[in-house]
Order: C-alpha cells, then sequence, then structure tokens
C-alpha cells in the first residue's frame, strides 16, 4: 500500500494514528514535527530521539505499510522535496522577525495547503452516502465541540437554506437530550477534529441506540468517534492531534461541507433553489 508513490507518509500517518501505541504516537508526533531531521537520521537516530528501540521504529514502519524504516524514510524524503517553500509555510512556523508580508504569504500558504489537502481525500463514494442519510432524513441535528461548534453552526445555517429541517444542538447536554429523542430516519452531522472528545463519545451511542444515523467530519478516520460513524468523512490539515482550533483546521472543515451541500442540492436542484430565491426576498427587507 504505502510504496505506492501517490501515498503520502503524512497522511498515511495521520490517518493511522489512533491505531498506534503510546510509543509508535511518540515516532509519529516526532517525524510530523522533524521530517528534515527524520529524513537524515538512522534507525538508531530517530530510536534514540524519540526514546524507543530500533525494532519499535521497525514495526512502526511496516505498520504504515513500508517494507522497513529505510523505505518510509525515502517516502518521507520525496514528500519533503514535493513542497514548495510555501507549503511549509504553515501558521505554526511564523517566526518573530518575519515581515508583515511574509506572515500574509505564509497564512494564504496554509490555508491553500489545506483545501489541497482536503480535495486529496475526497473520496465521492464517501459524499455520496453521506448525501443520501441527509436526504433522507426526517431531520439532522447539527453537533461539534470547541472549535468544531462554529463549523457545526455553519452547517446547519447553510443546509437551512435548502432545508426547513437542519438544525444546530450546541450545549453538551441538550445534545445527550435531542440524540436521547432521535428516530431511526434521523441523522447526527457532527464535526470533530479530532475525533475523539467526550462529549462526543457520550452523545454518540444514545443516537445510535434509536436507531439514528452519524456522519462524522473529522481528521482521523480510525479515530473513537470514526469507529461509531455510519459514515465518515476525513478533512485534511497538515497538523498535530494536539493543535486546538487552528484556522487551517475549520478551513478543511469548510471546504468539506461546501462540497457535501453542493452534492445535497444537485439531488432536488429546482426546490433547493427556489427556497434559496424565497429566503434571498425575504432577507432582501432586512437590508437598508
Amino acid at each position: 500500500m504505502a510504496d505506492n508513490p501517490s501515498d503520502n507518509v503524512f497522511e498515511l500517518i495521520s490517518s493511522s494514528y489512533y491505531d498506534l501505541t503510546a510509543a509508535e504516537k511518540k515516532i509519529a508526533d516526532f517525524i510530523t514535527a522533524n521530517p528534515e531531521i527524520v529524513r537524515d537520521a538512522g534507525i538508531s537516530d530517530l530510536a534514540d530521539a524519540c526514546g524507543t528501540a530500533d525494532a519499535t521504529i521497525s514495526r512502526f514502519s511496516r505498520k504504515l505499510g513500508y517494507k522497513g524504516f529505510n523505505s518510509m524514510r525515502i517516502a518521507i524524503a520525496q514528500a519533503i522535496s514535493g513542497k514548495s517553500d510555501d507549503a511549509e509555510l504553515l501558521s505554526g512556523k511564523i517566526q518573530m522577525d518575519d515581515s508583515f508580508e511574509d506572515v500574509c504569504r505564509k497564512i494564504r500558504a496554509a490555508d491553500i495547503g489545506v483545501i489541497n489537502q482536503t480535495v486529496d481525500l475526497i473520496r465521492p463514494e464517501v459524499y455520496f452516502a453521506a448525501a443520501d442519510l441527509l436526504e433522507k432524513a426526517g431531520k439532522v441535528l447539527c453537533m461539534g465541540q470547541g472549535g468544531s461548534v462554529l463549523i457545526a453552526m455553519e452547517a446547519a445555517h447553510l443546509f437551512s437554506t435548502v432545508s426547513g429541517k437542519f438544525n444546530y444542538i450546541m450545549d453538551g447536554h441538550m445534545q445527550a437530550i435531542a440524540a436521547s429523542n432521535m428516530e431511526k430516519d434521523d441523522v447526527i452531522l457532527y464535526f470533530s477534529y479530532s475525533g475523539s472528545v467526550r462529549d462526543m463519545m457520550e452523545t454518540l451511542p444514545l443516537a445510535k441506540q434509536r436507531g439514528a444515523k452519524v456522519i462524522l467530519v473529522t481528521r482521523f478516520p480510525n479515530s473513537p468517534g470514526a469507529k461509531m460513524a455510519d459514515v465518515v468523512m476525513q478533512c485534511g490539515s497538515s497538523e498535530s492531534p494536539f493543535q486546538l482550533g487552528s484556522v487551517p483546521a475549520r478551513i478543511s472543515q469548510l471546504c468539506m461541507l461546501d462540497v457535501l451541500f453542493s452534492e445535497y442540492c444537485r439531488r432536488d436542484y429546482d426546490n433547493c433553489r427556489g427556497s434559496r430565491e424565497r429566503i434571498a426576498a425575504a432577507l432582501s427587507e432586512k437590508h437598508l
């Protein structure tokens, strides 16, 4: 799998993160944060840096699908060489001595990069499955926690322009109450970058017990939340799972939301267009 040159080693690490042991997560975190060091390191150097054994590095490489450490190291080198200077300039790498113009350029690169990552991760069959669930749903509850709350609110707002069955539930207690009263044809559209949030893990089982369906938007398709979802939509962002609420992470989710909304509207274009025209007319009275 991984020895296919089309596979990006950093995407493989991210996708596999929640299947890794504690020692393997230390290796994954180190590689993600220090790819240039790993590119030039030997297996023992990496083991020392991560506080693990050489054998653990080898197992980690094979778990990702590589033949061994050298094969993975080559993939890291290829991934690094395939990046432009701008693609390296994530917002977290802004330096104190950067000019204002450099800061703007780095942020632009990060935002464009995360959209490209997200588009590369799009699997049409996943979006079709999600749109199927939304189309057939009696009601759709949009939920999230932390920074993802904002994306859940935007999802409810966007879909409400074409259908009255989309609603946003913010508070964790209210999410639990709403999930407990769901029906078999209802759907939860949950946004969680990490896919590992306590409130989510308490809410989703309540919905599943009622026979409702779950669509999860997350960075990590093997996360605990993903294991409970009927459809998992993976967003893209080159940050570790411990960076909280970054703008690129939200942009990746918004990009996915836009694609999903477009697919939903394509299925009933005339009615969706009519609804948006009526709403536009009604809102025009709100402007001076």
